[in-house]
């Protein structure tokens, strides 16, 4: 009998050795994503940007680990996933490599360019309506008559420690530029699987995780100390990428346990990070990977010089993009 221990057990919590583990299986097949100086006020923040990364987002280190400790056996009968898009390009780019079968499942209103780019990696796509199906019913159900293998965005410990890895290669990118550790992570949040896995990753910092108006979950979760979903009259936004309706139990009790704070930032000012991140630091940004950037210059976080930021997708539709900087 497996041992939850084993780290290819799936009932084992995720943990620092396997992010230490996912980060060199990474960095075999992966270059470091830069991390760039941004001067704001009196403070100079380090902005990890997961935008660069050959599928546009942090989301391809948690696909990589999880698919690729998958036997030869589990190979043969494919993955399906379900993602608004930057998951499902994660997984489709490693289902691709590992030249595996991917089917994934996807809101019929994500951004084009991301069921594009998905199909484009060779995967299958079901969509649905996201206001009124079960993603990951839909999901189980198709894993039940293919076979396949259900891999979660977020809940799931090898996915948890993949996106942890952006903390640890962060990390030494810090101690090589700066010569000093962040003492402040500030993250997007959608399910919490990155924002989990920097907390594994990097025990000493302060977590805050952000996530757009209305769909602050997480937030309203951590709170009251237990999980609520969002509600059924959530408002609309701009950050397709963080529109997950129920937090997991694995990734809110990580974030629960490290004391990690909340906030929410509003679609005025996710356009403004995006204008300041593509005029200061040249970078494409989609809404969601620009979260963590608007919450700072909100100033509704307090940073210093030791302060992380992940930047952490840009995979946006030309015309959403082109909205935002005439915003």
């Amino acid at each position: 009998m497996t041992e939850p221990s084993d780290p290819l057990s799936p009932t084992r919590k995720p943990s620092r050795e396997g992010i230490e583990r996912a980060a060199k299986k990474i960095a075999a097949i992966l270059p470091p994503t830069p991390l760039m100086p941004l001067k704001h006020g009196d403070s100079t923040i380090w902005c990890k940007a997961e935008c660069l990364q050959p599928m546009g987002a942090f989301k391809i280190r948690g696909a990589w680990h999880r698919l690729s400790d998958m036997s030869e056996d589990e190979r043969a009968r494919g993955v399906v996933a379900f993602s608004s898009g930057n998951h499902a390009q994660g997984v489709a780019w490693a289902a691709k490599r590992l030249n595996m079968r991917a089917t994934i499942v996807m809101p019929a209103d994500a951004p084009q360019r991301k069921i594009d780019a998905t199909r484009g990696y060779g995967a299958d796509i079901i969509t649905f309506d996201r206001r009124s199906d079960d993603r990951v019913a839909i999901a189980q159900a198709f894993a039940k008559e293919t076979g396949a293998i259900v891999v979660p965005s977020f809940d799931d410990p090898w996915i948890i420690e993949g996106q942890g890895s952006t903390g640890l290669e962060a990390l030494v990118q810090i101690i090589a530029q700066a010569g000093i550790s962040p003492d402040k992570v500030v993250t997007c949040c959608g399910g919490g699987g990155l924002a989990a896995g920097i907390a594994l990753a990097l025990p000493g910092a302060k977590i805050t995780v952000v996530e757009p108006d209305g769909w602050d979950d997480m937030g309203v979760s951590l709170r009251g100390k237990k999980i609520v979903p969002v509600g059924a009259d959530a408002p609309a936004t701009v950050c397709d990428a963080l529109q997950t309706p129920l937090v997991s139990p694995l990734t809110f009790n990580i974030l629960k346990d490290c004391r990690a704070q909340a906030v929410s930032v509003s679609d005025d000012e996710v356009f403004a990070a995006m204008r300041h991140a593509h005029e200061r630091l040249r970078l494409v940004l989609e809404p969601g990977g620009a979260v963590a950037l608007a919450a700072i210059l909100a100033g509704k976080v307090e940073i210093d010089d030791r302060t992380l930021v992940i930047l952490s997708g840009g995979n946006v539709d030309p015309a959403l993009f082109s909205r935002a900087l005439a915003a």
